[in-house]
C-alpha cells in the first residue's frame, strides 16, 4: 500500500494535470472494481486532490456551487474540527465554520500529531507491539512497513517491545530529552522528510 511520500507525489501530479480543465458527467468506475459507487454528477466541475498520511482526498467542486465544506452553528454547538470560524456580530455570535474531520498529518501538523498521540496512550491501540502500534492509520497516519521498518532500526527500538512502553516517555519530554526512544515522534517527521525529498529527485 503506497505511504506518505508516494501519496504526496500522486497529488502533485493529479492537482498538475488537472489544472484548468473542466470535467462534466457522472463518476464511472470500471466492471471489475470493488469500489462503492460514487454518486456525483454535474455538467462542470474541478478536481483536486490532497493527502494526508495513506489517504488521498479527491475534491470536486461544481462550478456552480451545489453544496459545500461550510456549516452556520451556534458558538455552543462549535466543533473541535471546525478549523476556520468567522463570527458575525449578532449575539450571541453564530460562526460560519469550515469543517474538518481529518487527522492530523504527520508531517504537517507535528504538535498536533503528537498531542493525539500522547492524549490517546491508554487506548487499547498501545497494548500492541510497537511495530504494530505504528502501522495504525488513526494514530499514525502515513506510517507503513518502510517507514515502520526504518524508523525502529534507527532508534534501536525493538520492534516487539510494547508500545505504550516505547511512547510514554515522551510525556516527560525535559526530564528524557536525551533519551534515544523519547525521539521517536521527531523522527518519523525526518525520515518522512528525507523519503519525500528523494522522491522528488
Amino acid at each position: 500500500m503506497p505511504e506518505g511520500p508516494e501519496l504526496h507525489l500522486a497529488i502533485c501530479y493529479i492537482n498538475t494535470v488537472c489544472a484548468g480543465l473542466i470535467f462534466s458527467g457522472k463518476v464511472e468506475k470500471s466492471e471489475v472494481s470493488r469500489n462503492p459507487e460514487v454518486l456525483f454528477e454535474s455538467n462542470a466541475y474541478l478536481i483536486s486532490a490532497t493527502s494526508r498520511g495513506k489517504e488521498i482526498k479527491l475534491t470536486l467542486t461544481p462550478l456552480k456551487e451545489e453544496k459545500n465544506t461550510f456549516k452556520l452553528t451556534s458558538v455552543a454547538e462549535l466543533s473541535i474540527h471546525a478549523h476556520l470560524r468567522f463570527y458575525t456580530k449578532e449575539s450571541p455570535h453564530p460562526a460560519l465554520c469550515f469543517m474538518d474531520f481529518r487527522r492530523p498529518c504527520v508531517m504537517l501538523e507535528y504538535e498536533k500529531f503528537r498531542e493525539n498521540v500522547l492524549r490517546n496512550l491508554s487506548d487499547k491501540a498501545f497494548n500492541k507491539p510497537i511495530c504494530e502500534a505504528l502501522l495504525n492509520q488513526k494514530f499514525f497516519n502515513g506510517i507503513g512497513d518502510y517507514l515502520r521498518a526504518e524508523i525502529l532500526y534507527r532508534l534501536k527500538i525493538p520492534p516487539f517491545e510494547k508500545a505504550r512502553t516505547v511512547l510514554e516517555a515522551l510525556q516527560h519530554r525535559k526530564q528524557v530529552r536525551r533519551s534515544v526512544r523519547s525521539a521517536l515522534l521527531s523522527h518519523i517527521i525526518m525520515c518522512m522528510a528525507w523519503i519525500g525529498d528523494l522522491c522528488k529527485q
